[in-house]
């Protein structure tokens, strides 16, 4: 997704992830932007002040169907999925919905804000709860409930053990912050037959493992930043067909 943000900010960015790039990079951190993302920032600056060509206004007329996004803040972490990515993850989060005898299947998204706006897109009558610190979401009215991963269980009691199918996506790759989000699909999941899943990056794939039981997808999610961490898709169920499988050799 292309960002609102100004050439001034975008320098700064590009100034800030050039110098982390440099840097080893800690288990702390947030996730970081490709070189080729870099790139593309500084081509960004380039041609912001030349007209749009006729060719860039189709595609965007051609993706006029995908829903409208708030930008993202990279300050918070923020990196949204690539449209094919968004897309994929909303159908199997549908198709897990239809496959529950209760039509009514409730779905938490935890920090995965992108994701709520495909599905409400795809399925406005789907019930969607998206958890989310960025208050901008707000928006959204009830279906936003603030969220805090340092205060995991901070949350309204009536969100408890309530939803069928809880996909998160932790805002950075230590252990400490997956240890604190898989507190919070413990809290939100409504049992242990529940659907999980998990987006993060590749390096947490031993800790997905025993802290939540989750195994990664043949399926690589992508983001429209282009980072430079390699990210992978963990679910606790076998998606058989579906998310190229699991993809648990590897």
């Amino acid at each position: 997704m292309e960002q609102n943000l100004s050439a001034q900010t975008l320098t700064n960015s590009l100034s800030n992830h050039q110098a982390d790039d440099v840097a080893a990079a800690d288990d702390d951190d947030p996730p970081s932007l490709s070189l080729q993302a870099l790139e593309a920032l500084k081509e960004f600056l380039a041609e912001q002040s030349q007209p749009l060509p006729d060719t860039a206004a189709e595609s965007r007329a051609a993706d006029s169907a995908a829903p409208a996004l708030i930008s993202e803040d990279w300050r918070l972490s923020q990196f949204w999925y690539d449209p094919h990515t968004a897309e994929t993850l909303a159908q199997e989060v549908l198709t897990l919905c239809n496959s529950l005898p209760d039509s009514a299947a409730r779905v938490a998204c935890v920090a995965c804000p992108s994701l709520y706006a495909y599905l409400k897109n795809n399925d406005s009558d789907v019930p969607v709860q998206l958890l989310e610190y960025d208050k901008r979401f707000e928006q959204y009215g009830s279906d936003f409930t603030f969220y805090d991963y340092n205060r995991p269980e901070d949350l309204p009691l009536e969100l408890k053990h309530a939803f069928d199918i809880v996909v998160a996506d932790p805002p950075y790759l230590s252990r400490e912050c997956l240890e604190k989000v898989a507190q919070t699909v413990s809290f939100l999941a409504r049992s242990e037959k529940s659907y999980l899943l998990l987006l993060t990056g590749a390096v947490q794939k031993e800790r997905a493992a025993e802290l939540m039981g989750l195994y990664p997808c043949g399926f690589r999610p992508q983001h429209s930043s282009k980072l430079g961490n390699e990210f992978r898709l963990f679910t606790n169920y076998d998606p058989a067909m579906r998310l190229e499988g699991w993809d648990v050799e590897k």
